[in-house]
């Protein structure tokens, strides 16, 4: 597939509260690094594949509901969450998946373009330790089109997350 990097929020594809969000954090350069596709890069497949990365490059943005409240959980593209994990982590009595309207809400994004950081509202952010097996991982950069390389250090720093290991184990 072809990317188009560019050197600009507009022409990167960004959304304009990302490319805000990394000016005021001092990540200006990573506008343009964004990369947009022409087809959703909704999924972790999808972006993986348009990438051309190990699913597990992906960094997923995943919002649940802790007792109510929104958190984020950020896991590599290969794995799931466990949810019991998440709920002891927390400390919570029940996590579950936050409805459409609570993402959007909470993050000010729609489900499948949430990036990490760069929120409406701050909300406690999760990250598994499984990140950090790579140099690089892709997230969504605010849109479902578009994604944004970055060190998974750097990644979960910025997101001010706590590293955690919530990922589903098999079997």
């Amino acid at each position: 597939m072809t990317t188009t990097a560019a050197t600009d929020a507009e022409g990167s594809g960004a959304h304009p509260r990302f490319a805000e969000a990394l000016r005021e954090l001092g990540l200006g350069d990573l506008v343009s690094q964004v990369r947009r596709f022409p087809d959703a890069t909704r999924t972790a497949a999808e972006a993986a594949a348009a990438i051309g990365c190990e699913l597990s490059q992906i960094c997923k943005s995943l919002i649940f509901a802790a007792d109510g409240v929104p958190v984020l959980v950020l896991m590599d593209g290969a794995s799931r969450v466990d949810l019991e994990l998440v709920r002891k982590e927390l400390g919570a009595d029940k996590v579950t998946r936050a409805k459409v309207d609570v993402v959007r809400e909470t993050t000010g994004y729609a489900i499948g373009g949430v990036p990490p950081f760069g929120h409406r509202t701050r909300t406690r952010v999760l990250a598994d330790r499984s990140l950090l097996e790579h140099d690089v991982v892709w997230a969504a950069a605010g849109t479902p089109y578009t994604v944004f390389p970055m060190a998974p250090e750097d990644l979960v720093t910025h997101a001010d997350g706590t590293l955690v290991d919530v990922r589903e184990r098999t079997l």
